[in-house]
């Protein structure tokens, strides 16, 4: 890798120097789990292309948090390094992507010597905030119509791309409910003219 991202122009010379030598980009196809609950956290993620999601899991139930886009990294992943905790999130591909892992040994000397880093994480944690207040606002206010319709559109605008390879039994881990009701519900929206469903995907209009 020849440059850093645009979020690091910000960053002293020095530590973008640093970051460049001891930091690792990989290709990561889509579906790949980077993190999971329960880990101690090897390497911090910084999305250079592509789509990560971060969900988190209870029984056999999953619930999105959130989507980690290009040129962010994960907040959860650097709150546990810094605590020297286990992971309490799973993080996973949700498109091809390419990441710029930095090793968390590495993340925990920096923070110590660039206040630089610290404001773009704690920039970075106002932006999952408000993501997170969108989600629990959804959970407790939004019927499940108008919650998958959301995620389609997300997912959609995210991708730039209305039509979304994905299946009820995705849809329902992201939100946190069970394929009957997903099905039951996307037949509604197809009547609806909202959505348009198809044997690989799904067409949403936005």
């Amino acid at each position: 890798m020849t440059r850093l991202p645009g979020s690091f122009n910000a960053f002293p010379q020095e530590l973008k120097d640093d970051i460049l030598r001891k930091g690792v980009v990989k290709a990561v196809p889509k579906g790949v789990e980077l993190i999971r609950e329960g880990q101690f956290i090897q390497v911090v993620p910084l999305v250079l292309t592509g789509l990560v999601k971060v969900l988190t899991r209870y029984e056999d139930r999953e619930l999105l948090l959130y989507y980690i886009r290009p040129e962010e990294s994960c907040i959860m992943s650097f709150f546990s390094v810094l605590r020297d905790e286990t992971s309490r999130i799973t993080a996973r591909t949700e498109a091809d992507s390419e990441l710029l892992l930095l090793p968390s040994d590495m993340v925990r000397e920096w923070l110590l010597n660039f206040p630089a880093l610290h404001l773009f994480f704690h920039q970075l944690n106002n932006l999952r905030y408000l993501d997170l207040l969108d989600t629990i606002h959804e959970v407790l206010f939004e019927h499940l119509d108008v919650r998958i319709l959301n995620f389609l559109r997300e997912k959609a605008r995210l991708t730039g791309n209305p039509f979304i390879r994905i299946r009820h039994r995705e849809i329902a881990d992201a939100l946190g409910t069970s394929r009957e009701a997903i099905s039951r519900v996307t037949k509604k929206l197809e009547h609806e003219k909202k959505i348009t469903q198809h044997p690989d995907g799904i067409e949403v209009r936005l």
